[in-house]
């Protein structure tokens, strides 16, 4: 079975940054893409950045100049560098890793606020 393990997720200051990780238990060679979605409360969940086996990314218009997915092949993690964050940035963050099925963490909390 998958496992998806989020990290790097807590409080910080709005312009602030944050780094979060995922890990999974199989090489993300494995899986046609890999991607972050965030979900804030009384909202839907929704796309952040996804990025392919082959490198290909794509990135929601609120991420875009701000955000950064990449991976290390060797560690089977994908990271989500997160810059400048702001307040409506809340949210709690999930990592989705997409083959024949969908897989998906527990999930991670960001908070921005002063």
């Amino acid at each position: 079975q998958v496992q998806l393990v989020e990290s790097g997720g807590g409080l910080v200051q709005p312009g602030g940054s944050l780094r979060l990780s995922c890990a999974a238990s199989l090489s993300i060679f494995g899986f046609n893409s890999m991607g972050w979605y965030r979900q804030a409360p009384g909202k839907q969940r929704e796309l952040v950045a996804s990025i392919t086996s082959v490198g290909l990314t794509i990135y929601a218009d609120s991420a875009k100049g701000r955000f950064t997915i990449s991976r290390d092949n060797a560690k089977n993690t994908v990271y989500l560098q997160m810059n400048s964050l702001k307040p409506e940035d809340t949210a709690v963050y999930y990592c989705r890793a997409a083959r024949q099925f969908d897989y998906w963490g527990q999930g991670t909390q960001v908070t921005v606020s002063s």
